[in-house]
């Protein structure tokens, strides 16, 4: 067939004389066409507009919260924490799916279907189909993504209401902040997710029919899990695709930690750019005049894994340069300041919930001591052994009061700090208020550490 086999190389088939030539935005409707035609995307619309909002609605409403999750512990106080939860499964687990049904199976349908001689015949350039089908996966993508934060606001809102939410430094959020950061928060993890679909595309590409091509976005989204628990340096970690499912966190503190979440947001672009490019010029190598190639086989090593290593090669190689980086970046000054703060943001809010006399974070002056293991490990690093006694100082009170907490410091800086006594101030759940029992802010919560120093010698 002779468009197929003026395209073989990759060059463009001039159209026969009396031909039309078929423009994107048509071929691009043909595709969507098909893509929402197939039943289970259909079904992921489904559950992504509706699924989320249930589900945070039924929690909100238990007894029990599933206080191990980011932000969980606050889903009976505001609407706003329930697309936070959502959130954080949706980037471990429900966003690379997404990409590996919608992007990994893109071109590998054609090959398993046996239509590429027909889609050539009708649109007569590879270039054309290669950007038609990438743009049709893109707005499914992004469809999916939309209704999962829309079901999760609107379940959140109408089982709960538009209450403030406690950020991850203690200090509230009004109603409108809340809702700006969490808008923001999940048009940040576009970006991961945009290079998790550029790794679909491309494992689409190369791997053909094999079900390996779907699978890829999201063995790559489970490596990058296992890689994040590890303790690998803090440059690393950045220069990894997926680290803006977590970076977002950075939007919850105040001052904000905007360093992190830029620096992965512009990697997962990069990423996102490179693998699409990959995608696009293997794409156009493929021989479509041979019935039995599907793929390039064993050519995927060289061609396609090669160069995305050597991108997490530079990229690490960047940020260590830019950022003074190569450590954990968890320090005890670091767990001491982040503690602190936290604690005497809560400590306001108990005050409120008591109804006594308001103070301030200036005139509490918190402070915390922390150690791991009494004394025993050096006090940096993540581990479940930290220790921290808080102090605080209340106007015209003779002694300072005090505090314990276990914590447990995880490797992206997430601090969960356990509230270990006295009774009356954080060792029980409950605090009792004139109009009744109320959830003790100060018995558990969650903090954050910055892993990137304020400056070189931060």
């Amino acid at each position: 067939m002779t468009v197929a086999d003026d395209q073989v190389d990759g060059t463009e088939a001039g159209p026969e004389p009396d031909a039309v030539q078929v423009p994107v935005t048509r071929a691009y409707r043909f595709e969507l066409v098909k893509l929402v035609s197939q039943w289970r995307i259909r079904l992921l619309v489904l559950v992504c507009w509706t699924v989320p909002g249930l589900f945070v609605a039924a929690v909100s409403q238990q007894s029990t919260l599933p206080t191990d999750t980011l932000f969980g512990r606050w889903m009976h106080a505001t609407g706003w924490a329930g697309p936070l939860v959502v959130l954080g499964f949706a980037g471990s687990w429900a966003l690379p799916l997404i990409t590996s049904v919608v992007a990994g199976d893109v071109f590998a349908a054609e090959d398993r279907l046996g239509t590429w001689r027909h889609l050539l015949v009708a649109v007569r350039s590879l270039r054309r189909i290669f950007a038609a089908k990438a743009l049709a996966a893109l707005t499914v993508i992004l469809l999916l993504v939309a209704g999962l934060v829309a079901s999760a606001s609107v379940g959140g809102l109408l089982s709960v209401g538009d209450q403030r939410l406690v950020g991850l430094d203690g200090h509230l959020l009004s109603p409108s902040g809340a809702a700006g950061n969490v808008l923001l928060a999940w048009v940040c993890v576009l970006a991961p997710t945009l290079a998790l679909a550029a790794i679909g595309l491309l494992g689409s590409v190369v791997l053909g029919r094999s079900p390996m091509g779907l699978l890829l976005p999201a063995l790559v989204a489970v490596a990058m899990q296992l890689a994040q628990m590890l303790p690998l340096p803090v440059a690393l970690r950045l220069a990894l695709p997926g680290y803006a499912f977590i970076a977002w966190h950075g939007l919850f503190t105040s001052p904000g930690q905007p360093r992190e979440l830029l620096i992965s947001v512009a990697v997962s672009l990069v990423w996102t750019a490179v693998a699409t490019w990959l995608a696009y010029r293997l794409f156009l190598r493929r021989d479509f005049t041979n019935a039995s190639d599907d793929g390039i086989g064993r050519r995927a090593l060289p061609v396609a894994l090669l160069p995305l290593v050597a991108l997490l090669a530079v990229g690490f190689g960047a940020v260590a340069v830019a950022t003074p980086s190569l450590g954990s970046g968890i320090s005890q000054a670091k767990v001491q300041q982040s503690v602190a703060t936290a604690f005497a943001h809560l400590y306001r809010l108990q005050t409120e919930q008591l109804q006594r006399p308001a103070v301030t974070e200036a005139q509490l002056q918190a402070t915390a001591v922390c150690d791991r293991s009494d004394g025993q490990v050096d006090p940096e690093g993540p581990g479940n052994d930290w220790r921290c006694v808080v102090s605080w100082h209340l106007p015209g009170a003779a002694a300072p009061g005090s505090a314990v907490y276990q914590l447990d410091v995880t490797s992206d800086g997430r601090i969960e700090a356990d509230g270990d006594g006295p009774k009356d101030v954080n060792g029980y759940f409950l605090v009792r208020t004139p109009t009744g029992d109320a959830p003790n802010p100060l018995w558990q919560f969650d903090s954050d550490v910055e892993l990137i120093p304020a400056s070189p010698k931060g």
